[in-house]
């Protein structure tokens, strides 16, 4: 039985790791000369981080590190709706922790411009592909609704156990694959609040977008998963094979002692 404060600390931490692996991969290694990783290796490093915090944390928090994911939790039945706002302020924390350790070793380069972003997201000028605010907003929701029915089918008693975290993280690559030319890839908005607290300027006056669609797109798959796969009051959704008991899963309900 794991406290509210033990929860909150994973959340900050894995939410830390997140900006400092996936960001800071963006910041110091996409565009290195010859050697740069460019957007595949972005996009496999913010999954890379999912998968290592979810299997090290999940068991403790639930491993969110996203406060649309606590929110789609919520709207899933799988979070209680008191414990969401703290789950937000610690990944929040957490994200802009991440960004600072990011900045310090990015502005060791003599031609580190903070101006450049950080890996902030944005639309329009701000849009590595010069998207409109538009195709952000649809971007944005859809990719992570999908995330959030990935992340809900995958810790699911009735899945297999064991993988979620791997499952996950797959999703998240998946969803950089297609989205950084569009929005620099947020679904998650601790991850974009942590670079914009720093960039300032126009990195906080898109924010909203990335606190809006994302949440949004959440709910909309909580619901969803609810209403359409969430087990019968026997215990399941008919046809279903028996399971076996889960172990605790990753970004499922966490186990309460606070």
């Amino acid at each position: 039985m794991e406290t509210l404060r033990r929860r909150l600390f994973a959340e900050g931490l894995g939410t830390f790791w997140l900006v400092l692996g996936g960001c800071g991969s963006a910041v110091l290694a996409a565009a290195f000369p010859q050697l740069g990783i460019g957007f595949h290796g972005v996009a496999l490093a913010f999954g890379l981080t999912v998968v290592t915090a979810g299997y090290a944390l999940g068991h403790i928090s639930g491993g969110h590190f996203n406060p649309a994911v606590s929110v789609g939790a919520w709207a899933a039945g799988r979070l209680p709706g008191r414990d969401v706002p703290f789950y937000v302020v610690a990944q929040v924390a957490g994200a802009i922790a991440g960004a600072i350790v990011v900045f310090l070793i990015a502005s060791g380069q003599p031609h580190f411009r903070l101006g450049a972003g950080l890996a902030s997201n944005g639309f329009g000028a701000h849009s590595p592909g010069g998207y409109s605010l538009g195709a952000g907003l649809v971007c944005e929701l859809v990719m992570t609704f999908m995330f959030l029915m990935v992340i809900l089918g995958a810790t699911d008693k009735r899945a297999v156990q064991g993988f979620a975290p791997l499952a996950i993280g797959l999703a998240l690559t998946l969803i950089h694959l297609i989205s950084i030319p569009v929005t620099n890839t947020s679904v998650n908005p601790a991850r974009s609040t942590g670079p914009a607290v720093l960039v300032g300027g126009w990195a906080l006056a898109q924010l909203w977008v990335f606190w809006l669609a994302p949440l949004a797109g959440a709910a909309a798959a909580g619901v969803v998963y609810r209403l359409l796969f969430a087990e019968t009051a026997h215990g399941t959704v008919p046809g279903a094979r028996p399971t076996p008991p889960p172990i605790p899963p990753f970004a499922a309900k966490p186990r309460h002692s606070s």
